[in-house]
């Protein structure tokens, strides 16, 4: 399979990893959607199972299976990155299109962006969820609310560019207000920025959740989320149940890799430079 992509050219390489990340996305999110409530039920009797042919990954001190319950938990994370990073993405729009209006906005704005980004990222998070008493809205709106500053920096720059542009002073000479402008040369120009921000904002999200979720300040225990396991495995770890925190951290990390090389996929493809060389 490695030499078959090997021989073909840049363009139809990060095609194809793009069509094979995602795949195996939809492939985890439709597994954790297909799981009834069965293969999450107690069995005292299989308690503590060291990974087998019947469970993959073992079970708990509960007899859960823990593949079962990865895969829910990945399912939950995804569910929580999807809406952060959609809100974050219409946070850093709204943002840089303000900055883009006059220099008193555009001020404002690096004002903020500087703002949040002085303050470490998960401090700032726990915070947020703790004071919205966390659960999942608590933690979609503290990553929204945290996760912004970056992009919104980069949309601002793609925007002061544009604007220097030729045939934007144009339009400004021939009367073209501010919000056609905006509509029909700026926004436009936006969205494969845009687009791959939202896609990259995913590993961080994701990764965050699962970090404060851990630390007891994101979703509820009563979840199967993925920090909620590993939290849960820690006391575990010392009597040999190894397995109760490696494979849902590992299925963790390959999740969100698989994001970021969808991300950088889908940045390579959509230069023009890249794009088109051979």
């Amino acid at each position: 399979m490695r030499g078959v992509i090997s021989r073909l050219n840049l363009r139809q390489r990060t095609i194809t990893r793009i069509i094979l990340s995602i795949i195996v996305l939809i492939g985890i999110v439709s597994s954790g959607l297909l799981i009834d409530a069965d293969r999450l039920s107690i069995d005292l009797e299989m308690k503590n199972s060291a990974p087998s042919l019947e469970h993959l990954f073992g079970t708990d001190w509960l007899g859960r299976d823990m593949l079962a319950r990865t895969l829910k938990g990945l399912t939950l994370s995804m569910s929580v990155g999807l809406l952060a990073a959609f809100f974050s993405t219409g946070i850093a729009l709204f943002l840089a299109l303000l900055a883009s209006w006059n220099k008193r906005m555009d001020q404002f704005v690096t004002w903020l962006i500087d703002l949040f980004l002085s303050v470490p990222h998960i401090v700032l998070l726990i915070l947020i969820s703790f004071a919205l008493g966390g659960g999942f809205n608590g933690v979609v709106i503290g990553l929204a609310l945290t996760h912004w500053p970056s992009l919104t920096r980069l949309l601002r720059a793609e925007m002061l560019q544009i604007k220097s542009a030729e045939y934007v002073g144009i339009s400004h000479r021939l009367g073209k207000s501010r919000l056609w402008i905006a509509r029909h040369h700026i926004f436009p120009h936006l969205i494969p920025q845009l687009f791959i921000g939202f896609i990259l904002l995913f590993p961080h999200a994701i990764l965050h959740e699962a970090a404060i979720t851990f630390l007891g300040f994101g979703l509820s225990t009563e979840q199967p989320a993925i920090g909620v396991i590993l939290s849960e495995s820690m006391r575990y770890l010392s009597t040999g149940l190894w397995w109760l925190a490696f494979f849902p951290g590992l299925s963790l990390l390959i999740m969100v890799a698989l994001f970021d090389l969808l991300g950088k996929n889908l940045q390579t493809l959509l230069d023009p430079f890249h794009g088109q060389k051979r």
